[in-house]
């Protein structure tokens, strides 16, 4: 089996809603986003998938939340636009593009990370 591993940040607002502590309020991460392919199949050139693609299609992604307020897009609209929601989001989209993304993993901190993955 074989897995890579494609890593780019964005920076966005959020808030965090039925939450009781300093999240509730309006603030900001540089979030750092791994995401992982995984497959046994390499194609003619030996390559899983091209880094060029999967940096590709999580740049694409990444766009629709750089520099903006997480809280006021429709896809977390009334739900907390939490770590873990965000790795969630970043994988479906991803997945819709590569079928072998496996994992998606969100850092807000150096030493606080959320990640999303189907079993």
């Amino acid at each position: 089996m074989f897995e890579l591993k494609a890593q780019m940040y964005f920076a966005a607002a959020h808030h965090l809603l039925n939450y009781d502590g300093e999240c509730e309020n309006q603030h900001g991460h540089n979030w750092l986003v791994e995401s992982y392919a995984k497959g046994s199949e390499l194609d003619k050139s030996n390559i899983l998938v091209d880094y060029k693609v999967l940096k590709h299609e999580l740049k694409a992604v990444l766009d629709l939340l750089d520099h903006k307020d997480l809280n006021e897009l429709p896809y977390f609209n009334g739900e907390s636009p939490s770590s873990e929601m965000i790795s969630k989001f970043i994988y479906t989209k991803m997945k819709e593009k590569i079928s072998i993304v496996s994992k998606v993993s969100v850092w807000e901190t150096p030493t606080s990370c959320a990640s999303y993955y189907e079993e």
